[in-house]
């Protein structure tokens, strides 16, 4: 039996905790100029230069560290490949959205610091 091998791509996304969303959607697309992408509740998503960032409005006293997505062309094989080396996954790869032209699929896991990380596949 082959051993499952996978590629990240690249970085895709940085999630980015917020106090109040509407003062960050206000900075970043009127002040910095920044495309904004699409909006869900409690979330903007904006055209970073090709990595898209995503502010999430977080309760006060919880802002956590910023979140790396990492775009993996096979999630699955990414997926069985890390779990092999032992790799702690705080969520299996799961569906996310239907987005207008791909599902978008991710799993989460952690550094050896605790710190949260995410394999994404935009599945066409």
């Amino acid at each position: 039996m082959s051993t499952p091998t996978f590629s990240l791509d690249g970085l895709g996304q940085v999630a980015v905790p917020v106090r109040d969303l509407d003062r960050t959607v206000a900075f970043y697309r009127d002040v910095l100029g920044l495309p904004l992408l699409f909006e869900f509740p409690g979330m903007a998503f904006f055209d970073g230069g090709g990595v898209r960032l995503m502010f999430s409005e977080q309760p006060e006293g919880q802002l956590h560290a910023s979140i790396l997505y990492y775009r993996v062309d096979d999630l699955d094989a990414a997926y069985a490949m890390l779990k092999a080396k032992s790799v702690e996954f705080i969520r299996p790869p799961h569906f996310i959205a239907k987005m207008e032209d791909h599902d978008l699929w991710m799993a989460f896991l952690t550094d050896p610091d605790g710190h949260t990380l995410a394999l994404m596949a935009e599945i066409r």
